[in-house]
């Protein structure tokens, strides 16, 4: 059956873990402690916690573009993974496809929710800031990292040279 092809429960189990940490953090942060949006902590010296919308896509990307096509962009994506997912036939690239659609599927969520996806860690080193992120962003890169350790030839197994 297509549920015994490699990694499938495993990548769907990931790849909600993935949403619902976001989730759970979101709930937390937002609806529980009812954080202003626009406050931000120093939690060390290279990072903040606080909570800011961001309407770009990712990393604040796109960020001019009609709401609309922003959405019209993510939908693009987030089909294009899914196709991906379903068409592996390796445990890695699965893992790593689903915990980033998880993230993106919670950030997709906000854009509905919000019109903006909420972020709460601000990575900076003085002045200079480089993003604010939150916990999908974090599924998201390690998604992409499992998939570069696939691309790598990390996970496949060695075979034996003919002599």
């Amino acid at each position: 059956s297509r549920m015994t092809r490699p990694g499938i429960v495993l990548s769907l189990i990931l790849g909600i873990a993935a949403f619902a940490a976001d989730r759970l953090h979101k709930y937390v942060q937002m609806d529980l402690m009812h954080w202003p949006e626009g406050r931000f902590v120093p939690v060390l010296p290279f990072l903040d916690l606080g909570f800011v919308y961001n309407r770009g896509v990712s990393f604040g990307l796109l960020g001019s573009l009609p709401f609309p096509v922003v959405i019209g962009v993510v939908t693009v994506a987030l089909l294009a993974l899914i196709v991906w997912w379903a068409r592996s036939t390796s445990t890695l690239v699965r893992a790593g496809l689903a915990i980033c659609i998880g993230g993106a599927v919670s950030n997709a969520l906000d854009r509905w929710l919000f019109g903006a996806v909420a972020d709460f860690f601000w990575l900076h080193w003085g002045e200079t800031s480089f993003f604010v992120f939150n916990v999908a962003d974090v599924a998201i890169s390690l998604g992409v990292c499992l998939l570069l350790l696939d691309l790598t030839g990390i996970a496949r197994k060695r075979t034996a040279n003919p002599a």
